[in-house]
């Protein structure tokens, strides 16, 4: 292990998702340098998954908007970076805009994957060898290594901390009535498009199938998702709640950390609900399980595998989607099962009457 003191940037990727999973980077460098000091710069949405990270030291907000060049705010912002003295920059995102603030910052050592031609703004170029390290932690990891390590990279998975004393104060922000019976939280939303949703109808009977064995359902996701939760949620039951744009993100780290089972499309959410230890079930159809699965051992990974996929489209090029709506409610429901019985029946879910 490293001894000496080094202050590190890392330049965050923008998805929810991905930002879960640099997560295991941040515990490798801690692992790694005994003394170090990591600050991330990312996006805002993204900043309160960076709280719940205890590896992180500092959150450094971006302040150029997603896909902008923006060249005066990052001059701006390498100007400040600069009083910082930090000794390594590692750039997750492979885009040209994402390696321009640690180079205007001069900061010596640079390091990241060559994506977009990036000669010159980085200095300490990896390459990736997509066959034997597939998945994009393992990718993130990388960068946190010896570039003449030969050991296998085995990423620690992410575990943000939740704070399950603060639901009590959110459920009845929600007007969510205390319940000590399960609960199943449903992530139906995914940012990237349409072709990873599985169908509201789908979602819509699982809910319905649980709300008859007496759970309770919450319908989880962003306000671009409340078209999608609308359509679940119908005209409405005692013990379903659609949730979709009245919680933050620290709000929804809470609640999913506290659900009896997640059912969610492969999206940002999906990989939360895994990295706070809950059982999931990821539904997976345009994009492929073996890149980016929930990092969790008690997580069900259900995906058709048909010909067609993956495309990783964000519409069906064929037009049918049938890699999602062809994934049958019942085998939903059997994974939820199985997902479930065995905490239950130990009394280990959890409840939510705080």
């Amino acid at each position: 292990m490293t001894t000496a003191r080094r202050n590190v940037l890392v330049v965050g990727p923008s998805w929810i998702g991905d930002m879960v999973m640099a997560q295991s980077l941040f515990q490798t460098l801690c692992q790694k340098i005994s003394d170090v000091q990591l600050s991330v710069l990312a996006p805002s949405w993204s900043l309160p998954l960076l709280g719940r990270m205890p590896e992180v030291a500092a959150a450094i907000p971006t302040p150029f908007e997603h896909g902008r060049l923006s060249l005066r705010q990052r001059f701006q912002l390498a100007h400040q970076l600069r009083a910082k003295h930090f000794d390594q920059a590692i750039i997750l995102p492979r885009s040209f805009k994402a390696a321009l603030v640690p180079f205007l910052a001069g900061i010596p050592l640079r390091t990241g994957f060559l994506g977009e031609k990036r000669y010159g703004l980085l200095n300490d170029i990896r390459r990736i060898n997509q066959a034997e390290l597939p998945r994009t932690v393992q990718h993130f990891v990388q960068l946190g290594r010896p570039r003449d390590s030969t050991t296998e990279i085995s990423p620690p998975p992410p575990r943000l901390v939740a704070h399950p004393h603060a639901v009590a104060n959110i459920l009845d922000r929600l007007g969510i009535q205390p319940t000590e019976q399960p609960v199943l939280a449903i992530c139906p939303g995914a940012a990237f498009g349409p072709a990873k949703r599985w169908p509201s109808a789908h979602f819509a009977q699982v809910a319905r199938q649980q709300l008859l064995r007496g759970w309770q359902v919450w319908l989880i996701g962003s306000q671009e998702d409340a078209r999608i939760t609308a359509e679940i949620y119908g005209t409405g039951s005692p013990h379903l709640y659609d949730l979709a744009g009245r919680t933050q993100l620290e709000d929804v780290v809470d609640l999913l950390s506290v659900a009896s089972c997640v059912i969610s499309n492969d999206s940002g959410l999906m990989h939360v609900a895994a990295a706070v230890d809950t059982p999931t079930i990821a539904l997976y159809g345009s994009t492929s399980p073996k890149v980016n699965p929930p990092l969790s051992s008690r997580a069900t990974i259900l995906w058709r595998e048909l010909s067609c996929s993956p495309c990783n489209q964000r519409s069906c090029p064929l037009g049918h989607t049938n890699c999602l709506r062809e994934l049958a409610v019942d085998r939903v429901l059997e994974a939820l099962t199985r997902a479930t019985a065995t905490s239950i029946h130990a009394g280990n879910t959890p409840r939510i009457r705080l």
